[in-house]
């Protein structure tokens, strides 16, 4: 009943949002500024109404190799729950064509935890200066037909390992941010004990890899209920109307809930500044509001065999660090990884993957070579600061691009294939 009541809100409210829009365009005509005010309560009204679909990447061109290069996507394969996006670069000098086609493959993981793969545009758009980017693009629950069966986190682990034999796994590098860091290790450790080839390398950001470790408020929220309340209380069924009706989902309205509830003050805090930028004319300042939000605000729902198997396995369990996970029913075993490098990424200030649950990844691959082993610690940053922003673009991201190219097989100093 919740699912429907909220649609049937957001339906009631797509009418406001346009009124409001249309109003505030109206004000905004009016001589010198005098309707500015008003108009600024129209707008801020409208922010709070409007739906938030899927944002787009928007990524057309990047520089790479010194010069401006066409980027268009390319869905490179895909299943009811996922498409893998390569993001290919064009150029018409021969010599700068030469050299991206010679640049590290990238796979890139995104999160499967409420926001869609945009959260990772400004990864995105790092990456492809300088590699070959593919990125897992997951679906919205409601938009999967049942009769497409259910997705859980074995699922996710397979569909990395699917993407990654068609890629080529010796040639490329898999970078894991946030919750996937979990399943991506789990795809290498399996591939590894299959006697398969592995990536070139795994760079894992922000990732829960030990949750027992410095424990944040996420971790705490899932440890201390258990999982039949998680099912009683925030899984629903998809209303008419959507694709995928019927299926258990873990709504996106409820996980936007709780990340707002984690800190309100300063999402109020946000929209009365837009508020008063909107006033003022301060229209760059209230832009770049308009573009978090409409990231922020956008949700998938999450299959609720996922949500649920990750809060048990992953939060609960721990059944990686404890060494009890199975997948597809054979047991995970990061130790068998033998030829891929490791970098661990994490945030000094994350308050939602704790100081440590990455770095206890090394203690898990104990096959691997201390040369083929990093760790990076970043002062100041917070989760998303490791993946996006000024401090990712200019201290991270170079680091992640220099520890590619040091174990890529096709550069200098790689290891070979």
């Amino acid at each position: 009943m919740l699912y429907e009541l909220h649609a049937l809100q957001r339906r009631w409210l797509r009418p406001i949002a346009g009124l409001s829009r249309l109003n505030a365009e109206l004000l905004r005509l009016a001589p010198g500024g005098l309707g500015r005010p008003a108009a600024a309560g129209w707008e801020l009204l409208q922010r709070i109404t409007k739906d938030h679909p899927r944002p787009a990447f928007a990524i057309d061109s990047v520089v790479a190799h010194g010069r401006p290069v066409a980027v268009r996507e390319e869905v490179v394969t895909h299943t009811p729950w996922c498409r893998l996006v390569r993001f290919a670069r064009r150029s018409d000098d021969p010599r700068v064509a030469e050299r991206l086609a010679a640049d590290p493959r990238v796979l890139l993981c995104a999160p499967l935890s409420g926001h869609f793969a945009t959260l990772l545009r400004d990864t995105v758009r790092s990456l492809a200066a300088d590699h070959d980017v593919y990125v897992t693009d997951w679906s919205d629950a409601r938009e999967v037909p049942l009769s497409a069966g259910f997705f859980g986190l074995d699922d996710y682990v397979l569909h990395l390992e699917r993407f990654l034999r068609a890629l080529g796994p010796r040639r490329t590098h898999v970078v894991a941010v946030c919750q996937p860091a979990v399943p991506a290790l789990a795809a290498a450790a399996r591939m590894a004990s299959a006697g398969q080839p592995t990536p070139a390398s795994l760079v894992l950001m922000g990732g829960p890899v030990d949750g027992r470790i410095s424990p944040t408020q996420v971790n705490r929220l899932a440890t201390e209920r258990p999982l039949t309340w998680f099912e009683k209380h925030l899984i629903h069924r998809v209303p008419a109307g959507f694709p995928g009706e019927g299926r258990r989902v873990y709504p996106g309205f409820l996980q936007l809930a709780a990340f707002v509830s984690m800190n309100p003050r300063r999402h109020f805090a946000s929209y009365r500044d837009y508020w008063l930028d909107r006033v003022r004319g301060r229209d760059d300042e209230a832009a770049a509001h308009e573009r978090f939000y409409d990231e922020y605000n956008a949700v998938l729902d999450m299959d609720a065999l996922y949500y649920l198997e990750t809060v048990r396995l992953v939060f609960q369990e721990h059944a990686l660090a404890r060494g009890t996970w199975q997948v597809a029913g054979e047991l995970v075993r990061p130790a068998d990884l033998r030829d891929t490098a490791l970098l661990t990424v994490e945030g000094a200030e994350d308050d939602i993957t704790g100081a440590g649950q990455t770095h206890a990844t090394h203690d898990l691959c104990s096959g691997l070579p201390d040369a083929a082993r990093q760790r990076l610690t970043v002062p100041g940053a917070g989760h998303y600061g490791i993946f996006s922003g000024g401090r990712w673009r200019a201290s991270i991201y170079p680091q992640i691009r220099e520890f590619v190219r040091a174990h890529d097989p096709t550069s200098a100093g790689g290891h070979s294939s």
